[in-house]
């Protein structure tokens, strides 16, 4: 069943059809909110609640465009309330990154654990735009309508994020080197 079939079969009252859209976006709604959250537990909640707001809006949806951008919109928005609910951002436990990432050699391992913190200290907004570029692959039209903003503020943006994750990268890597240097 294609997304516009499960779309029609749900306005026409079969509700089992929706199933049908969670079981495909699921999987990358949890990867985008993580993504923004950076905590497991709040990535699943806003997800559940996203895909709940787009069942009780889909009267509202327009045919016309694609589903996961516009259940995207919807969890995106979610996902800024949680942020904004919080009374400071707490950091993604080690432990969670090492659940999340792939058992690797150990230099491998380490970037990765690296590559997280990074991104975990940097503003849920650059750590959304770099995921979604770097990870999922979007090309800058595609982020655009994603983020529902235009290209060249995609590029403007991306630009930005990608030099506050070097500064940082290289921030942490000139505090390990000085510590390694410290303790010779």
């Amino acid at each position: 069943m294609d997304d516009l079939t499960a779309i029609e079969k749900c306005k026409a009252g079969e509700t089992e059809a929706f199933n049908h859209l969670v079981r495909k976006y699921q999987s990358e709604a949890i990867g985008h909110a993580l993504a923004i959250l950076s905590r497991r537990e709040d990535a699943l909640d806003a997800v559940q609640r996203a895909f709940l707001d787009a069942y009780e809006a889909l009267e509202r949806f327009d045919i016309s465009r694609r589903f996961y951008p516009w259940l995207y919109t919807i969890l995106r928005n979610r996902c800024y309330k949680i942020l904004a609910s919080r009374e400071k951002h707490v950091a993604m436990s080690i432990n969670e990154i090492e659940i999340l990432a792939p058992r690797q050699k150990e230099a491998a391992y380490t970037n990765v654990r690296l590559v997280g913190r990074v991104l975990r200290e940097l503003s849920a907004q650059d750590r959304e735009l770099l995921t979604l570029k770097h990870l999922d692959g979007l090309c800058y039209n595609e982020l655009a309508e994603q983020l529902g903003i235009p290209s060249g503020t995609v590029m403007s943006r991306l630009y930005y994020a990608r030099k506050r994750f070097r500064e940082k990268l290289d921030s942490i890597k000139n505090q390990a080197n000085s510590k390694e240097m410290n303790d010779d």
